[in-house]
């Protein structure tokens, strides 16, 4: 009872406020996802421990602050090598009827089991066809493989033929000094680094003007992309010239990027952000259960009353631009 009461509080507010506020960055650590990481020994692969999790929890989070639907992803690390087809398999799935028992509540992007990529095919074809997936995730390497690599090619083509929203979040980068994560954590720096170079990789290589109808949202307010960016635009002329870089179309693939404001959106980010993107592209993100649930809120509301000084109003960061990208519509709830 207590919990259809704060349901139905969340949907009358939702109501009076005209716009229902949707969550792009958030993570279902499921049992099932748990059992496979520790048999294989991965719960520390990132740098830090993976929390806890329950789908009570989360709804409880997002009762309390006012969210009304979350995206879910697999969070890393991505269990791999045999382990992987069956791992994804199962998170998917489990996701899937948490779509269905919490209608409105919950949509998910399906874990693919890369590098191995005919069997990610298989597994994005069973998710989007056959579960109803509402986009896919993918990792900035899988074990070496980065976004951009020409291997993805094609997932790319048939994830294009879908019009599908990508939700990309950064892993351990393929090569890293472990002395040095120990001191730094990985999602202090390393994290921001590799969605960046993950980023730039697809755009080095064309991939969103090869594939116009793909939609991929970076995390992390755009970690340091806004700051890469100018840079590589610089360097281009003369590594097309030395012959090192083919010429590609840098703002038709900055375009078609969206980017969520999970993690320290100050001002100072924003408006940089706002340097390679137009507001239609922001979304927020909370990150959950990274964050701990009375700081997410904090800073959301934080994040609600400085939107409006840099030209942005929380009706489109909160809820409009998702429900597009997505294609949410409250009225079939």
């Amino acid at each position: 009872m207590k919990r259809l009461l704060a349901y139905l509080f969340l949907t009358l507010s939702a109501l009076q406020m005209s716009y229902a506020q949707i969550d792009v960055h958030s993570h279902a650590i499921t049992d099932g996802y748990m059992t496979v990481v520790k048999a294989l020994g991965m719960e520390m692969d990132e740098g830090f421990p993976i929390p806890s999790w329950s789908i009570e929890n989360h709804l409880a989070f997002m009762d309390e602050a006012g969210i009304q639907t979350s995206i879910l992803t697999m969070p890393a690390p991505q269990p791999k090598g045999s382990d992987a087809p069956a791992a994804c398999r199962a998170w998917n799935e489990e996701c899937a009827k948490l779509k269905v028992k919490y209608p409105g509540r919950f949509l998910f992007c399906a874990a693919l089991p890369l590098p191995d990529v005919d069997a990610a095919i298989i597994e994005a074809k069973y998710a989007l066809e056959i579960l109803g997936a509402d986009g896919i995730k993918l990792a900035s390497n899988a074990y070496g493989q980065y976004l951009g690599d020409e291997a993805l090619e094609p997932l790319m083509s048939y994830l294009n033929e879908r019009k599908a929203v990508i939700i990309t979040h950064p892993h351990k980068p393929a090569a890293v000094n472990d002395k040095l994560i120990d001191a730094v954590p990985l999602a202090s720096y390393e994290y921001l680094a590799e969605t960046t170079r993950a980023i730039l990789n697809m755009v080095a290589h064309d991939v969103l003007v090869h594939y116009p109808d793909l939609k991929v949202v970076v995390p992390h307010c755009g970690s340091f992309l806004p700051n890469a960016l100018p840079r590589f635009i610089g360097l281009l002329p003369v590594m097309v010239q030395q012959k090192y870089m083919k010429q590609v179309d840098v703002n038709a693939n900055i375009s078609r990027l969206y980017f969520d404001l999970a993690g320290a959106a100050t001002d100072d980010v924003i408006s940089t952000l706002l340097t390679i993107t137009t507001p239609d592209h922001i979304l927020y993100g909370s990150d959950y259960p990274y964050v701990a649930p009375q700081a997410l809120i904090g800073s959301k509301k934080s994040l609600e009353s400085r939107l409006p000084s840099h030209g942005l109003t929380a009706e489109d960061i909160l809820s409009n631009n998702a429900a597009r990208l997505f294609g949410i519509d409250y009225q079939a709830h």
